[in-house]
């Protein structure tokens, strides 16, 4: 696709690095996410009993799932901070999209369909169970539909989930595209995995992009102290009807 005829790109006298991309992965992504402990502050304080029972389950079931040739990966996340990036465009549209507070993720990635019933009755048994706990959960199977780079959850590391809401699909992935150049060349970015929700009616998000910086100071004093991610990112978001719902990780 060409992401040019798709977006509106406003102050096109800022000069960014163009976006390098490999080829996609072939492989298949689930996304769990829910919102256990809701704060009111961008970034959680602590952990209630509930969302520690959570994680425990999860990362047991996770440590189970990566001993299967099926699958190729699969980690827990818990939130650390809600950093800078939610535009105008969402502040306007807060009645017609969730906001995306998910304090706790989980992400599998499959080479096939998994087939073992047993681990998958615990799929559904930890899904159950986010429900339960939780004043909100995101489940959905997706797709890769852009990528710099694979993202490494080998070591611990600032990890991005990023839930975009657009009006438009090919909008949605054009301005990702003419924008993560700036991530790029601002932040040293080497890394993302754009996933594309398989359900796009059942989905409260368009595009969801993952990736991972070592450090808190790789990303946030650029979101902080450049004025050209407003400028150039979140004007050029806006411009073509995307919110971004920016929420940083690290591994639980």
């Amino acid at each position: 696709m060409d992401y040019q005829n798709h977006i509106t790109v406003v102050n096109p006298q800022a000069k960014f690095k163009e976006v390098k991309l490999i080829e996609p992965s072939e492989h298949h992504f689930l996304i769990m996410a829910a919102e256990v402990d809701n704060r009111t502050f961008p970034f959680p304080i602590g952990s209630s009993k509930k969302k520690k029972r959570l994680l425990h389950t999860a990362k047991e079931l996770c440590r189970e799932l990566v001993q299967l040739d099926e699958v190729v990966d699969a980690a827990v996340f818990k939130a650390r901070l809600i950093p800078p990036g939610r535009g105008q465009y969402i502040k306007e549209h807060a009645e017609e999209v969730h906001i995306a507070n998910y304090d706790v993720v989980v992400l599998i990635e499959q080479n096939s369909l998994l087939q073992n019933t047993q681990l998958n009755k615990k799929i559904e048994a930890l899904k159950t169970q986010m429900k339960e706990v939780s004043k909100h959960t995101y489940f959905q199977e997706a797709t890769n539909l852009k990528r710099i780079g694979p993202v490494d959850h080998s070591k611990q590391g600032v990890f991005l989930f990023n839930f975009f809401y657009g009006d438009q699909l090919n909008q949605t992935i054009g301005v990702w595209h003419f924008t993560a150049g700036w991530f790029m060349q601002e932040t040293n970015l080497d890394n993302s995995t754009v996933l594309l929700p398989n359900d796009q009616e059942a989905s409260d998000y368009t595009i969801i992009n993952h990736c991972r910086w070592n450090s808190m100071k790789d990303i946030l004093p650029a979101l902080i102290f450049k004025g050209s991610f407003k400028s150039y990112v979140l004007d050029n978001f806006y411009a073509n009807k995307v919110g971004a719902m920016p929420i940083l990780y690290e591994l639980a």
